[in-house]
């Protein structure tokens, strides 16, 4: 029995039927010749030989008594002929068809009664290639142990290595545990947490001070934090966004689109513009919402604010849970020039970037959880019901994540992954994710999108290739110098034409 963190219960209590709380992913794979296996059922067979190495596929949810806080989990036997389905694409089985079908199943809200993931296996591409669709609620991981989770499913080759065999302890099911068992453990977890909240205040303080005022945690009293670069780069991240018809009140239904990058010509970019390779992915996240708003509504004079979550995990920490706090960033669409916008981007990044390595150790991501269900519950039904997000100022434009995936390729059941591509969770007011996942050299990118506000999310697609071709151009052209100023640079240093041009190439 494991109490869920009042991070990870957060997700459950603000879930509704228009806003399911879960995260997934599309993979595709190419067979090899000859490949005569139902892949469903050698996918099937694989993860039931690795079940105690994911452990998150046999957590199934102990509701509290009347809900009075976070639920906890309870490890039992899992159904993977429930779990794990096929779907036949019909004819044509193109590449849009099954980005349609994974926007429609990433609609659907996940059962309770069962353990909180689902797998779905495509047959009939017209390419003859296979894919999958997994889907996990984000209770139970976060990008970083999505990333430790695809280590435990996939192998480095095309022959599957031999699983270890399970701990005697992760054989059996757990007892669903009574009332009483589970009020006792939502108690303990809260005085823990109290404890610790205690604890650590002085230490929140001083980080706290340091991050609003500057120096060590100790306020200045001559002049404001805003007129600080730091200060002044931090109150333009956390300003409200512009409106624009991306943020507004949703509905469940869901769309899917995804696009792929080569990392090299990414990391080519920032390196040319002494930028990072996240600065160089906010940057084209920027221009296509820039070509999309253009094409719809048009482009604000306001800069869109993005939602970026940010990894509080320690180096090594696999655990599968939630261990991320969000950050707010200016995406400077406000700049039409490519290579300014990029260095505006740069810059705030950098200020949110700094600003959470200061706060990082004092971030929770536990708390105290009686009553959390209740009053979450209750103001994520009201706000829906409300339409408020569609009344206020949005908080953010955007959700945009990066995560860095597998460097080398990567099998599962004797096929080899060629894609690999993200999908994430969309709210009210921000009806738009971008999650990038880097895979063997590939930057993988999903756009997850309410279908009520973004019908065609092809378009978005379709956007940040072209955003990226630009920037491209922008960035790694170097224009070679004028023959007149060749001419004259060379008359007056008294060295030869030849000479001049050498120097200028």
């Amino acid at each position: 029995m494991k109490p869920l963190s009042g991070l990870d219960g957060a997700f459950l209590s603000l879930e509704t039927p228009a806003t399911p709380m879960h995260v997934g992913s599309l993979h595709l794979f190419q067979v090899p010749p000859g490949y005569r296996k139902d892949f469903r059922n050698a996918i099937k067979k694989m993860i039931a030989s690795r079940l105690h190495l994911a452990p998150v596929f046999r957590h199934r949810l102990a509701a509290m008594p009347l809900r009075f806080a976070n639920p906890v989990w309870i490890d039992e036997g899992v159904d993977l002929d429930y779990h794990i389905r096929r779907i036949d694409l019909p004819p044509p089985g193109s590449w849009r068809q099954l980005q349609d079908y994974v926007g429609k199943l990433h609609a659907q809200v996940l059962d309770r009664s069962h353990p909180l993931w689902m797998l779905y296996v495509f047959e009939g591409l017209a390419s003859a290639e296979k894919a999958y669709y997994i889907k996990i609620h984000h209770s139970l991981l976060d990008g970083q142990a999505g990333a430790a989770l695809a280590r435990a499913l996939f192998d480095l080759s095309p022959t599957p290595g031999r699983a270890q065999a399970a701990p005697r302890q992760a054989r059996g099911a757990e007892q669903a545990p009574g009332a009483l068992a589970l009020a006792a453990a939502a108690f303990r977890h809260d005085a823990a947490q109290y404890v610790k909240l205690v604890r650590h205040l002085p230490e929140v303080v001083r980080a706290l001070a340091g991050m609003v005022f500057g120096g060590a945690g100790k306020p200045a009293t001559r002049r404001p934090a805003a007129k600080t670069p730091l200060g002044g780069q931090l109150w333009r991240n956390a300003s409200f966004g512009p409106r624009t018809p991306i943020n507004a009140a949703i509905s469940g239904e869901r769309g899917f689109a995804a696009a792929s990058i080569p990392l090299d010509e990414v990391k080519a970019i920032a390196a040319a513009q002494e930028a990072t390779v996240n600065d160089v992915v906010l940057a084209l996240c920027s221009a296509a919402l820039r070509r999309y708003l253009a094409r719809h509504g048009g482009i604000p004079s306001k800069p869109l604010i993005a939602t970026m979550p940010i990894s509080l995990r320690d180096p090594g920490n696999h655990e599968f849970t939630t261990q991320a706090t969000l950050s707010l960033v200016s995406l400077a669409t406000h700049i039409a020039d490519p290579l300014r916008r990029l260095k505006a981007i740069r810059a705030a990044a950098g200020a949110t970037k700094s600003v959470a390595n200061r706060a990082k150790s004092v971030i929770p991501v536990d708390f105290p959880t009686i009553g959390e269900p209740w009053i979450l519950g209750a103001l994520a039904s009201i706000y829906g019901k409300t339409h408020l997000a569609s009344a206020i100022p949005p908080i953010a434009n955007v959700v945009v994540s990066n995560v860095a995936g597998p460097p080398v390729p990567l099998y599962t059941a004797g096929a080899r992954m060629t894609g690999y591509w993200p999908l994430s969770i969309v709210e009210h007011g921000v009806g738009l994710n971008i999650t990038l996942m880097s895979y063997a050299g590939v930057l993988g990118i999903g756009f997850t999108v309410a279908s009520c506000l973004i019908p065609k999310p092809q378009e978005l697609a379709d956007d940040i290739l072209a955003a990226h071709r630009e920037l491209q151009r922008h960035a790694l052209h170097r224009p070679k110098p004028r023959r007149a100023a060749v001419r004259s640079a060379a008359r007056h240093s008294g060295r030869s034409k030849a000479k001049v041009l050498r120097k200028h190439d």
